[in-house]
């Protein structure tokens, strides 16, 4: 069932101007629906079988009717958004009924539960565009796809983008790390692994650390370095529906977990050192991922050491080239200063992540 346990900290922010209307005098059913609002993160105004007193029918995002009161809302102004509530599937009348009150669908209880959630979410939460969603993985180990992935975060949430910063590689060493956030107050991985079904995008967000204007969901120095597949599904996907642009530190390695970040991206970028070494092993994650993702695109970075062009290398990889990062001095040492990468507007790596962002986000064409 929907819901979520990450130390019960999501599903509890609910928009007041969001709330659906519940109208039963059935106390079983009540309870069910209670449960699911709950699920969703929504704290519903409850009208007991009459509209009297209830100032929701008309301004409730939702309205969620038991058929024990369907017959005495036939009169009703009709509007949208009425959805007629049951439990016996045998019960032919049910339908008749929820024409006569103008409703939107009937649903079956429990069938019906995980649809429910989603639906009573989508209005609590708003729904609107779904985030840009990047991943960044590394043709090999210390490629820099972790430096990049920050660096976009930062240059995205310096555009004035809602951001969020996946760590999606538990054995990278965390992008708190990188960021300077190991002691930012907030949830990491760990705190989500018993998440099911849809997480509360709003929650999610407010429970993360905050650095640099953007959310970050990394790990903590503790022994798990895991987090089951359901549970990253369910977070990744909360991430999307806030909107703005999401960045994903991805593993070489795709396993369960991994699968589930790749099927909910828009684009990955595969940072490749400009050496065929780097290419050979390349050319090995690049075939995993491709068998999940249909938009890989290849990133090279300098400085050449075989004498391999940027072209030739997104030749030989077969795949589009989304660009090169040369190399640039003082980063190692703003790095280890606490400075996150891409903070300077002056060098390549900033410069490379504007631009990406100028054609990947809305208006831009590329997303």
């Amino acid at each position: 069932m929907a819901g979520t346990n990450a130390s019960g900290q999501l599903g509890e922010a609910t928009d007041l101007r969001r709330r659906p209307l519940i109208v039963t005098e059935d106390e079983a059913l009540l309870d069910d629906l209670l449960r699911l609002c709950a699920a969703a993160g929504s704290a519903p105004e409850v009208a007991h079988g009459t509209l009297a007193g209830s100032s929701g029918w008309e301004g409730a995002p939702l309205v969620l009717v038991g058929d024990d009161c369907a017959r005495r809302l036939a009169g009703v102004p009709r509007r949208q958004g009425v959805l007629l509530i049951g439990r016996d599937l045998d019960d032919p009348g049910i339908w008749r009924r929820g024409i006569e009150m103008g409703a939107e669908c009937v649903l079956f209880l429990p069938d019906a539960e995980t649809w429910l959630v989603d639906r009573i979410a989508d209005v609590t939460e708003g729904v609107g565009d779904q985030a840009v969603t990047v991943g960044v993985i590394g043709g090999r180990g210390g490629a820099g796809a972790s430096t990049l992935a920050c660096a976009l975060a930062v240059s995205a949430a310096r555009a004035g983008q809602r951001t969020m910063l996946i760590d999606g590689d538990p054995l990278g060493g965390g992008l708190d790390v990188l960021l300077g956030g190991e002691s930012a107050p907030g949830l990491r991985w760990p705190a989500f692994a018993e998440s099911q079904g849809r997480v509360a995008a709003g929650a999610l967000e407010e429970s993360l650390p905050e650095l640099h204007s953007l959310r970050l969901l990394s790990w903590d120095r503790g022994s798990v370095v895991a987090v089951p597949a359901p549970a990253v599904r369910s977070v990744l996907a909360a991430a999307r529906r806030r909107g703005g642009a999401v960045v994903v530190d991805l593993p070489r390695r795709v396993d369960n977990a991994a699968a589930e970040v790749l099927a909910q991206l828009d684009m990955a970028l595969l940072v490749v050192p400009a050496e065929l070494r780097s290419v050979a092993a390349a050319h090995r994650v690049a075939s995993c991922v491709r068998m999940v993702l249909r938009d890989l695109r290849v990133v090279v970075r300098g400085p050449t050491g075989d004498g391999l062009a940027d072209e030739e290398i997104a030749r030989l990889l077969d795949l589009p080239l989304a660009g090169g990062l040369p190399p640039e001095s003082g980063l190692l040492a703003a790095l280890e200063s606490g400075e996150p990468p891409g903070t300077s507007e002056r060098g390549p790596l900033a410069r490379f992540c504007a631009d990406f962002w100028a054609r990947a986000l809305p208006g831009g064409g590329v997303a």
